[in-house]
């Protein structure tokens, strides 16, 4: 997953909704008492879910402390579905049932999502329900292979391949800007947002989920560990710089950290690439990730 810059939106960007009864097929924003419900149905697939389920298991269900809203689709007081509307629309579980439900709530307001990202059918269903309201989409990637890996990698690891210390912010950040940049089409630092990005790139770091070799002051690979819960993690920015591709740094630097981000994070270890990243997908194929689901991206 590409890495976007989080800002929490203001309480009044969505629409209050509540229900005095119990009804059959509601969309409402779910609540504090609706937490467990929540995690119940994010459990469902922790892998896949880990990009929610990371921000509910330290913000709860609190909008603000999310960066976005958690809306749910009940039927008889029982959660079904959820979408996350923060500065990505995520789908988690739905139905074409509850997605109609969802684009009838969103279709209305503005769109503020940069990006829809999730299971393939999923977003490509909710998008079509969307398009006419919130297009034209800048780019549309229907076929994304989420790959997964709970085993130990297939290949020798890079052990010059760390953990990103905060005093190389300076060396990580520009990595970071090339490859989002090659990534999503846009640069994370135009618009005036580039103390924003330095500062997230900084938390990354400061979490201990930035991890990189780097050769007398050049980084030569990088990645990072974008959402992690106990179960799961999931990685993106997955760069090789351009004058060392070509070499095979990549399967020994995701080798490296898959052991680390397997003995000190989650077991399972998840990413998803472009179908059209031929060199990526061989690279990760030897490592030993599998596909075990199709993502699809709506880009704007």
């Amino acid at each position: 997953m590409f890495l976007a810059i989080r800002s929490s939106p203001p309480r009044s960007w969505y629409p209050q909704m509540t229900i005095d009864n119990l009804m059959t097929g509601v969309v409402r924003g779910v609540g504090s008492s609706d937490l467990a419900q929540v995690q119940e149905l994010l459990a469902l697939d922790p892998v896949v879910n880990c990009f929610v389920a990371a921000r509910v298991n330290i913000a709860g269900t609190d909008p603000w402390s999310l960066g976005g809203d958690l809306w749910g689709y009940f039927t008889d007081g029982r959660l079904q579905s959820l979408v996350y509307v923060g500065a990505n629309l995520v789908p988690i579980a739905t139905t074409a049932t509850s997605r109609a439900a969802f684009a009838d709530r969103l279709r209305p307001l503005p769109r503020r999502c940069s990006s829809f990202v999730g299971p393939a059918e999923e977003v490509q269903d909710l998008w079509r329900l969307l398009e006419q309201a919130w297009g034209p989409a800048r780019e549309v990637r229907t076929n994304q292979p989420f790959l997964t890996l709970n085993t130990p990698p297939l290949v020798a690891a890079d052990d010059r391949v760390r953990l990103v210390e905060l005093s190389e912010l300076d060396l990580l950040v520009p990595a970071c800007v090339d490859m989002f940049t090659d990534e999503v089409g846009i640069s994370p630092v135009s618009g005036g947002l580039g103390g924003a990005y330095r500062a997230r790139i900084a938390e990354i770091i400061q979490s201990g989920h930035a991890l990189a070799r780097i050769d007398n002051g050049e980084v030569i690979f990088k990645a990072e560990i974008g959402s992690a819960t106990g179960a799961a993690c999931q990685v993106q920015g997955v760069w090789v710089a351009p004058a060392y591709r070509g070499r095979g740094l990549a399967a020994p630097g995701m080798a490296a950290l898959v052991n680390i981000a397997q003995s000190t994070i989650a077991p399972n270890v998840s990413l998803y690439v472009n179908s059209f990243n031929y060199s990526a997908r061989k690279a990760y194929t030897r490592v030993g990730f599998a596909q075990s689901e199709t993502f699809t991206t709506v880009l704007f």
